[in-house]
């Protein structure tokens, strides 16, 4: 008698561990539970982890996280050379291949466009001090309690490190160009971001901000969301997952709960 009383006593002790850990898992959450429930919360966490579509999110740096734009039309003296000098650093930096130093495409770009060479240490200076775009610190703040992020990004090691700690989010990795060899699209400073953090491709979301990010993205195998905040023109290139003019709808898509 005592046997049966004990075994309906667990069955209805389980069925209110499954309840609890079904409303968890749906409402996004881990439920408070007594220290004897601990295991609940690891199955829960686990049920989010394997529920969510993603367990990392990697960002470009200058065009999908900080608006860069004002920098080269201050160090320029306009708007019309300002947006020549960053279209031409952006194509070198991406039909370079292997890493050359980051200060020479800068110099370099600004002699194509017509402007004095002497001009590229400011804007190196003023790259570093970049504004993130309004919503962009509140959008990782929220993506951070639910997957890692990182930068994958076409500088220096010492812009890149300045340059991310402006966006006021800590990252869990910033990978630039100079520590990989090469210069993105070529995959080696995505797969370093992918493997600093033992991350798999299909796993992992992609944020572009130059066009030219997305099939670079692509090949390594991570989807990829294009934050189009230009409005620019995509042409012959790949296509990506989603656009958006706006990082905020990240959050849905990466099954995040939002608070922005």
């Amino acid at each position: 008698m005592r046997g049966g009383q004990g075994a309906r006593r667990a069955l209805k002790r389980e069925k209110k561990q499954a309840a609890a850990l079904h409303r968890a898992v749906a409402a996004g959450g881990t439920p408070s539970t007594p220290a004897a429930d601990a295991p609940l919360q690891k199955v829960v966490r686990e049920k989010k982890r394997q529920m969510a579509p993603y367990d990392g999110v990697l960002f470009d740096l200058f065009s999908a996280l900080l608006d860069s734009q004002p920098a080269y039309d201050e160090v320029a003296g306009s708007a019309p050379l300002g947006s020549r000098w960053r279209s031409e650093h952006s194509r070198l930096s991406y039909s370079v291949g292997n890493y050359r130093p980051h200060d020479d495409l800068v110099s370099e770009a600004a002699e194509r466009v017509g402007l004095s060479p002497d001009r590229a240490p400011a804007l190196v200076v003023r790259l570093s001090e970049l504004r993130p775009w309004p919503e962009a610190p509140a959008v990782l703040t929220q993506l951070r309690t639910g997957v890692k992020i990182g930068v994958v990004t076409n500088c220096s090691d010492e812009v890149g490190r300045r340059a991310a700690a402006q966006v006021g989010v800590p990252f869990d990795v910033v990978a630039t160009a100079e520590t990989a060899g090469a210069y993105k699209p070529r995959p080696e400073p995505y797969r370093l971001a992918l493997e600093a953090l033992d991350l798999d491709a299909a796993r992992t979301l992609f944020v572009a901000g130059s066009p030219d990010d997305i099939g670079g993205a692509d090949r390594v195998g991570m989807p990829v969301y294009w934050h189009n905040r230009r409005g620019l023109d995509l042409g012959d290139r790949a296509r990506p997952l989603v656009e958006h003019d706006s990082l905020t709808p990240l959050l849905a898509l990466a099954a995040v709960r939002s608070t922005v």
